[in-house]
């Protein structure tokens, strides 16, 4: 997604200030004994901006919405919200192999934001410009296109805002149920509110629409990614931004399983008689160690930046491995940057 300022009141800004500050000294306390730890549930081993304002065969290499795994070969695909598909050797090497142009039926660049590798390697991605999702081939050509409930179109066509639909995609354990996350809340439901909508899959391989559930978002955050974990609970990141302030990033264990279907519920008021999913916050990455990153623009944490991508690489020790990765926009003052996380959920 394009960057977004989040135009916030004092009252508000305020709130936000006090409580980076109020964070600061008591996550210095907690990681004292560990300098890559971020919280008792999250580690960072590393950061690298190895591929931050570089191109491969005429392509920028940037604007990073969403990361997958594909686990036949172990490369890294990387979404780019200008309407690329851009495929790395692995998570650990960043070194990029080739590149797919996208497209949509006219031939338009998409607003490309979510991404699954599915289990017969074609490819999963969302649009937030309806919003879409289509099946691609894996060069690129459209294969199916994923029915979407009318509130979730952008409107006049349906209640949701400009540039805040379909940011996160992830495709359940066992591979029959695909999720994917509104960024914001829709038009008439309580701000603080988003939908996760899901697609089920039938026996002839094509996704129907299934349950939908809401999501209670931090104040003036919106979710830019989701990853589905083993156990069937979902990694969802938080995010926002305040000029001269910087980037807010959260990462959540949530647990959809349990959660009231809302695909019929015309208003979210946050007063509802539903089950919401439930959330636990793992970390803010503001907590995390900056292991000497710097920001091109102010930031309460240099390692800081856009943070939009994620994908759930592989285990060691009872912990997921985790990779981020912040979208640059194309712009100076931003860094296209993957952070290497260890993940106790």
């Amino acid at each position: 997604m394009r960057l977004r300022t989040v135009l916030a009141t004092a009252t508000a800004a305020l709130a936000a200030a006090t409580c980076l500050t109020a964070a600061g000294p008591a996550s210095a306390h907690a990681n004292s004994g560990n300098r890559h730890a971020c919280s008792p549930s999250v580690s960072l081993d590393r950061f690298s901006d190895a591929l931050d304002k570089t191109t491969y065969q005429g392509t920028f290499v940037g604007n990073f919405s969403a990361l997958a795994v594909d686990g036949r070969d172990g490369s890294l695909a990387a979404l780019s919200d200008r309407s690329a598909l851009l495929k790395l050797e692995s998570a650990n090497t960043l070194t990029p192999e080739a590149v797919v142009p996208l497209a949509d039926e006219s031939g338009a660049a998409l607003d490309s934001e979510g991404l699954v590798i599915d289990r017969d390697r074609t490819r999963l991605i969302s649009s937030e410009t309806e919003p879409s999702i289509r099946r691609y081939s894996r060069d690129g050509r459209i294969l199916d296109r994923l029915p979407v409930p009318d509130d979730l179109k952008v409107a006049p066509a349906g209640r949701a805002v400009s540039n805040g639909t379909f940011e996160g995609l992830t495709l359940l354990p066992g591979g029959r149920t695909l999720l994917a996350s509104m960024e914001y809340a829709l038009a008439g439901d309580s701000g603080d509110i988003v939908r996760f909508q899901t697609w089920n899959r039938t026996p002839h391989g094509r996704f129907t629409l299934g349950p939908q559930y809401a999501y209670r978002v931090d104040t003036g955050l919106g979710v830019p990614e989701v990853q589905a974990t083993p156990d069937g609970r979902l990694l969802v990141l938080e995010r926002g931004f305040t000029a001269g302030v910087g980037n807010t990033v959260r990462l959540y264990v949530a647990d959809p399983r349990r959660a009231t279907d809302t695909s019929h519920v015309d208003k979210l008021t946050g007063q509802d008689n539903i089950t919401i999913i439930n959330k636990t916050l793992l970390t803010d990455i503001v907590s995390c160690p900056s292991l000497g990153a710097t920001a091109k623009q102010p930031q309460p944490n240099p390692l800081l930046d856009n943070i939009e991508g994620m994908a759930i690489t592989g285990r060691a020790h009872n912990r997921l491995r985790v990779v981020l990765v912040s979208d640059d926009n194309q712009n100076a003052v931003q860094t296209t940057r993957f952070y290497y996380l260890r993940v106790r959920i």
